[in-house]
């Protein structure tokens, strides 16, 4: 792990000339009429990588957040997802392309990553939105794609129809107690992003007598140090609030490190499954 890392590091995406930031903003549940100045805060306190969805309803919340900022739209990573297939290839891809044009409606408009958001809804629909997102990919309406919440045999099934192949990222539930060993070596072993929701694990574990001791070891929130954790793990964690102070908290995890006892006691109170507080992945 480089003692290096900064509000500004990227990670390279995979058969691409593009990169990822390494810390994002989340915006899930984050209601439209408290968005934008939720996603300005986040832009102000430096981050330039925002995670939204269909699902979220959302985007154009976010698209007019980074136009009202005035920051150039090629400086801010912005990505989505489709939930649910449209019945044909080409709905699918009418469904993601009405997303591109809600979050940047300009001629040129773009989605720097588009993702499916779970594999729950079979095979057949998985290939379906997959060749969708291939199809905006062409036609440069979306510069990557990827998959969210996938176990290993979600992502080898693609290897069936995929052109593009491997997936650049996988979204999936990531923090100490749910650190999904299995899928994170796979990812790593083929090249591929991982990125991590729910890093703050909804607060639940605030409290918990490890995690408070090593925040306070560093006179730093419980928060940051969870934060700081999966960044160390080279894992992209994508904190979410609406709380402006806690927005600039979470960005502000590059003045410290934590050391190898640090990491190994986080390490040691994964929990498998049963730490999960949304999902862990299937991978058979």
């Amino acid at each position: 792990m480089s003692p290096k890392l900064s509000l500004s590091s990227t990670i390279p995406l995979t058969n691409s000339k593009y990169s990822i930031p390494r810390l994002g903003f989340g915006i899930y549940q984050s209601p439209t009429d408290v968005c934008v100045n939720s996603c300005l805060t986040a832009l102000r306190a430096g981050y330039r990588h925002i995670d939204s969805a269909q699902f979220y309803r959302n985007e154009s919340e976010m698209g007019e957040a980074v136009r009202q900022s005035g920051i150039p739209r090629s400086e801010v990573f912005l990505t989505t997802k489709i939930l649910s297939a449209g019945g044909s290839v080409e709905k699918s891809y009418e469904k993601c392309l009405n997303s591109v044009k809600a979050i940047d409606p300009s001629p040129e408009g773009y989605v720097d990553l588009f993702l499916i958001h779970s594999p729950s809804a079979g095979s057949a629909k998985r290939k379906e939105m997959w060749q969708a997102l291939e199809k905006l990919v062409d036609e440069k309406k979306v510069r990557s794609i990827g998959v969210s919440n996938f176990g290993i045999g979600h992502i080898n099934e693609m290897k069936e129809y995929a052109k593009i192949w491997p997936p650049q990222v996988n979204q999936i539930e990531l923090h100490p107690w749910n650190q999904q060993r299995e899928i994170v070596d796979y990812c790593r072993t083929n090249n591929i992003v991982i990125e991590a929701y729910c890093p703050l694990v909804r607060n639940n574990k605030a409290y918990e007598e490890n995690l408070v001791a090593i925040s306070k070891k560093h006179d730093r929130t419980t928060g940051q140090v969870l934060i700081r954790y999966c960044l160390q793990k080279d894992w992209v964690p994508l904190p979410k609030s609406d709380t402006p102070s806690r927005i600039e908290a979470n960005a502000d995890v590059y003045g410290f490190e934590l050391d190898a006892d640090d990491m190994k006691t986080l390490d040691s109170l994964d929990q498998g499954p049963k730490g999960a507080i949304v999902q862990a992945v299937r991978n058979d």
